[in-house]
């Protein structure tokens, strides 16, 4: 009895820690979307971090995008070409990755490189009390360092997935034309039968939820670091993690809700 009651606490002590860290990060959201409306608009601020999420993430993104392309186009032709339909992987490919592909891979890269960085740099700003010295000269943190975040990661998403689309569609092309040997003539035909501007809008408006989503978490747990060194280390972590889980999860209700209006 002793071992099943300390069972069903500790079940009970986990959900009421998940509560009430759903309540803290609703109300710092509240925080944000507060002083984000408030001026001084600080386009500067914004400028460089959509440079450092947007640029500076242009080569890890091509990359992904490009090898992503280029793999799906080869199992997709490995699992129809006995069916004779190999036509048909031009446009399986891009709408894979207009719909799915392109915002969810962006959104992981992201998230690991960018949701990172942005714990850790308020995370050591906070243990190393530089948030405690903009209140003191008048400026309120969020909305000198959460803001620009959430903002260049809602804004810089959807070029990125833009991007990936792009990149993704001419990996391949260029393996299913150059070294698949798909007619090529059929392959564009194809695409442009199948393709749909739909498809395309789906994706960058989950690719804008996915930055957003990744700016208020990365920002989150930079505010909440705890406990010096050894705390930055674990809010970087947190802010890894919980932004990689969060762009999967949320994928499925952007794309249900998403289904019914486009």
């Amino acid at each position: 009895m002793t071992f099943v009651r300390t069972y069903v606490e500790g079940i009970g002590a986990s959900i009421l820690g998940l509560l009430a860290g759903l309540g803290r990060f609703s109300q710092f959201m509240g925080t944000v979307f507060f002083w984000g409306a408030h001026p001084p608009m600080r386009i500067k601020l914004l400028m460089d971090q959509m440079y450092f999420i947007g640029n500076k993430s242009l080569f890890i993104v091509g990359l992904t995008s490009l090898f992503s392309g280029a793999v799906f186009a080869l199992q997709m032709y490995l699992g129809i070409k006995a069916i004779n339909m190999d036509s048909i992987v031009g446009p399986v490919v891009a709408i894979s990755l207009a719909k799915e592909l392109a915002p969810v891979f962006a959104g992981l890269v992201v998230a690991g490189r960018c949701g990172s960085a942005m714990a850790a740099q308020i995370g050591s700003m906070k243990v190393t009390e530089q948030l405690d010295a903009l209140e003191v000269m008048g400026i309120n943190p969020h909305q000198y360092l959460a803001v620009p975040r959430v903002i260049g990661a809602t804004l810089s998403m959807p070029l990125l997935c833009g991007i990936f689309m792009l990149v993704g569609n001419f990996g391949s092309w260029l393996v299913g034309v150059h070294v698949l040997g798909i007619d090529e003539v059929m392959y564009f035909q194809k695409l442009s039968d199948f393709m749909r501007l739909g498809h395309v809008a789906e994706g960058l408006i989950k690719a804008g939820a996915f930055g957003f989503l990744i700016g208020m978490i990365g920002t989150y747990h930079g505010f909440e670091v705890r406990g010096g060194a050894e705390g930055v280390g674990k809010g970087t972590n947190l802010a890894v993690v919980w932004g990689m889980v969060t762009v999967l999860v949320s994928d499925y209700f952007i794309s249900s809700f998403l289904a019914k209006i486009l």
